[in-house]
């Protein structure tokens, strides 16, 4: 059965030729180890998918059915994992590692993945995306194989209303996985929530449960990554109208990032010291400082969320590629890498991967 006919989108997949014949269009690339793009952005932020498969299915993220799966040879293994991790880091010059999906508790493997990928690179920081479904049982054994801190994946605090959003009713797991991360030591724990008309008004319930429970909220504008490509512009929620939501219910200052390349511009909530943060990825672009590089589930280079173009790491390695080389490769994907999202332009249009697909 081809890709098509299984539902896989087609994207620009550029296959090197090995060793010595890179990318084309690279030759006024500087000489530096590091993943300098065009426009002087420095990649140190690596994001690495590492399953496609999910426990829920969120509207804005997965289909009903979810997304069709990847032959399980055509994923990377835990070792190459570890191996692409340590050239990322001892090579190119990246200071923090973030494992995402898909949903990376679905790899039973993922203990191994963090063991391996902190042997390997000590003293880097290990993060997880996660919905949390299924972390109190697991968030002990990732604290001690070294991952650092997670990130959960939480847009409301209704039972009713979560069922809704991720056509699973499994608010409870996702509480207590929450707690058990915070219990085990991986912190700072932030929550991740979506903004969508359905959730607007339940915003300030959501900021209360994570200024009682002493976690970091950040809400991210809804971006045309959605599998059923049913966003729109005119039905977007925006980083102004939460505010003026929030500022019905909590006193709000807003102190900026924390630093040029953070996504995130954060308020102090009622004189502190708690925070909310909100990417605001659409209507306050933050493209000009992005310093991420990402792998998917099956070993491609992604430059860009909005790219379709991936240059194929996994085949490079498979066919016997050195350290070295591979290192040139993922180089001369990121020198390639566009100014922008280019969400503003005429003629946009959206990536053909989802956000499922392309790892967070």
């Amino acid at each position: 059965m081809t890709p098509v006919a299984m539902g896989i989108p087609q994207v620009h997949r550029l296959t090197p030729v090995l060793p010595g014949h890179l990318a084309p269009g690279i030759a006024d690339r500087p000489d530096t180890p590091v993943l300098v793009d065009r426009y002087g952005r420095v990649a140190r932020d690596l994001r690495v998918s590492i399953t496609e498969k999910c426990s829920l299915r969120c509207t804005y993220c997965m289909p009903a059915e979810g997304l069709a799966p990847i032959p399980a040879q055509n994923l990377l293994t835990s070792t190459e994992i570890t191996r692409l991790v340590a050239l990322a880091v001892h090579e190119l010059g990246v200071q923090e590692v973030r494992f995402t999906g898909g949903e990376p508790l679905m790899r039973a493997d993922l203990e191994d993945i963090i063991a391996g990928c902190a042997a390997a690179v000590p003293g880097v920081p290990l993060a997880l995306t996660t919905n949390a479904v299924g972390l109190e049982h697991r968030a002990r054994a990732l604290a001690r194989a070294g991952l650092t801190r997670v990130n959960v994946s939480l847009d409301s605090i209704d039972r009713q209303h979560f069922a809704r959003l991720t056509r699973r009713d499994r608010l409870p797991s996702v509480l207590a996985g929450i707690r058990a991360a915070a219990a085990h030591g991986l912190a700072p724990l932030k929550i991740n929530a979506v903004l969508m008309e359905e959730t607007l008004a339940g915003a300030p319930d959501l900021l209360r449960w994570c200024v009682d429970e002493g976690v970091s909220l950040r809400f991210i504008e809804s971006m045309p990554l959605d599998a059923d490509h049913n966003w729109t512009r005119d039905h977007m929620v925006s980083a102004q109208a939460l505010l003026e939501v929030l500022g019905k219910h909590f006193s709000l200052r807003e102190i900026g990032r924390e630093d040029a390349s953070a996504p995130a511009e954060q308020w102090l909530v009622d004189g502190g010291p708690h925070t909310v943060g909100i990417i605001a990825s659409v209507t306050r672009s933050f493209c000009s400082e992005c310093d991420r590089t990402r792998l998917t589930a099956e070993g491609t280079v992604r430059s860009c969320l909005f790219s379709d173009r991936e240059v194929d790491l996994r085949g490079a390695l498979r066919a016997g590629a050195t350290d070295e080389q591979l290192a040139d490769l993922w180089r001369a994907a990121m020198w390639s890498k566009s100014s922008g999202h280019g969400m503003d332009a005429d003629g946009f249009t959206p990536p053909q991967r989802s956000m499922g697909a392309i790892g967070g």
